[in-house]
Parts: C-alpha cells; structure tokens; sequence
C-alpha cells in the first residue's frame, strides 16, 4: 500500500517520542529514580545509550520497512511546501519540539547541565528528523525536503529558545483529533480505522500553541494550570495537492480551507497530585489538547462555536 513519505514518517517519530515520554515519565515516578541533583555518569551514560540504541533501531525499523520497498537514487531534493495545505509541515513542528524536549527531559534526570541539556538534548528532535530526511533524499519515490527541515528547526528553535529566555516552557505545542467523513473517500491514503486516521488523516488534525496564563502574568489569580490556546487546521483534502488532478469522477474536487481556532486548555503538569501515577498519566499525555470551549474562523469567511472541541 502506497502512503505519502510525510505520513510515515510522524508516524513512526510520533511512536518515537511518546514511547520515550513514558519512559522518562514511569522512571520519574519513583523516588529511587529522582532527578539528580548533581551529575551522575552513569545516568548520563545511560541516557545515551539508550537514544542512541533507539534512534538506530528506528532508522533500521524505518528502513526496512518503507525505504527497502521503493527505489533508491542519487541524492535529491523535492519541494512539497504546498502539500496537505502545510498541516503536514505542522506535524514535523511538534514531532521534532517532542522529541527535543524528551532529550532534555532525560538529561535532566541525570543531573546534566542546562547548558548540555540544550545541546545535547533539545537538538535531539532536530538531528533524528532530519536524518530521516536524508533517507528520504535518496529514495526515487520522495525525495529531501527542506521546508521539513524547516519545520524541524522551528520545533528546536521553539524549545530552545523558551529555555534561554525564560527557563520554562510557556509555550506547549499539542494536538488534537477528530474523525472526518474526508477518511471514507480515501481510506488508503486517509486511514481505515481510528489509530490510522488520526495520523493520516490531515483533516481531522489540530495543531495547537497552547500558552500558561499564570506564567505571564505570575501576580494574578489565575489557576496555574489554565492555559490559552491558538489552533490551526484545514479540511477538504483527499490529496496533497489540488484534487483536480485525480479522477473527477472517483474524486471530486474538495473545498480545501484553513482552519483557525481560540480555545482555552489546561496544562496537565501543573495540576497539583501526591499521586506518582497521576504525575506520570499528566506528563505522558500534556501534548493532547483538552477538549474545551473552542471558535472557529476560517479561510471561507465563516465562523462557528463548538462547546467542546476535540
């Protein structure tokens, strides 16, 4: 079954990073495995391993089972800015700023410093994605993207840069999912089962910038947990690009929009809990939106308000 180079691709570093998440979350949660307060080698030592073992046998994993499938070339680049209506991009944004923050996360844990964790650490998302991309540059079907590679830095830039500036991450990219009646027009391509769909297809995908209002305005009362967030979707597509290039008939041409939200949200770590299971549930799954009062304004000049939006 032929599927888009991008699919493959966040789905393989969406498993990537969310396995990591939990790991660093179940380790976490016990008292034996606290952050250290100074360095620990061995932590250290550990940590590298462990990603270096991980991202080899993905790149292995990813090999075998896309790229061994297609031809291989000379090495190439291809520009798919305008594909998808650049959700795909989005993808890439939040996948690499998980990954990177998964790295820093576990180099904290071995009392690394601050300085190490950004370097070592944060880049992580970047480095893998963009290896990835290289693999993609030389298989005949797909080929380098630099506007992934964009997107990958943008995800670092983000976290990076949070980290210098304030040394807290304010700002938190998530996701969220719906089903869409667009799957059934195209299951090959969209996704035939829930899992599937909601990392096929685009047009049930939300990409969120989801802000902590306590964190800006620290004198208020505001909850700590209380987020403000700006979401970006789109809808009506079957295809990457126009869908006037396949079949009218089997495929009609689709209404492609933007999609543009204001919602509120919660960050989940910063619910208080004495619970360790709490704790690692919260920080596993913070990259989803909570589902909450939600408007919509999009590209056809319309507007709708959803009382819970998901």
């Amino acid at each position: 079954m032929l599927i888009s180079s991008p699919v493959i691709k966040n789905t393989v570093l969406t498993l990537f990073f969310l396995f990591g998440s939990i790991f660093i979350s179940a380790q976490t949660s016990s008292s034996f495995w606290k952050k250290s307060d100074t360095l620990n080698i061995k932590r250290r030592n550990a940590v590298y391993i462990t990603e270096a073992a991980a991202a080899t046998v993905t790149l292995i994993g990813l090999n075998q089972l896309w790229y061994a499938n297609n031809d291989r070339s000379s090495f190439h680049t291809i520009n798919d800015n305008s594909e998808w209506l650049q959700m795909d991009k989005a993808g890439h944004v939040l996948s690499s700023y998980y990954v990177g923050k998964m790295g820093m996360d576990m180099l904290d844990w071995a009392g690394e410093s601050k300085k190490n964790q950004l370097i070592y650490g944060a880049t992580l998302g970047f480095a893998f994605l963009s290896t990835v991309e290289i693999l993609d540059g030389f298989s005949e079907e797909w080929g380098f993207s630099i506007g992934d590679v964009i997107s990958n830095a943008t995800g670092t830039g983000l976290l990076i840069g949070q980290e210098l500036l304030w040394e807290e991450q304010r700002l938190l990219l998530k996701y969220s999912f719906h089903t869409t009646h667009f799957a059934d027009k195209r299951p090959e391509i969209l996704g035939e089962n829930f899992l599937e769909q909601s990392l096929k297809d685009y047009n049930g995908q939300t990409y969120w910038l989801s802000a902590n209002l306590k964190s800006f305005l620290k004198d208020s009362k505001i909850p700590k947990w209380l987020n403000f967030a700006f979401g970006y979707g789109a809808e009506g597509m079957i295809s990457g690009n126009s869908d006037t290039l396949l079949d009218p008939i089997i495929l009609p041409e689709q209404n492609r929009f933007r999609q543009y939200y204001i919602s509120l949200d919660i960050d989940l770590t910063k619910i208080k809990t004495r619970s360790n299971f709490l704790k690692t549930v919260f920080s596993t799954f913070n990259f989803i939106k909570i589902p909450a009062p939600t408007f919509e304004f999009n590209a056809n000049g319309k507007g709708k308000f959803y009382l819970f939006y998901f």
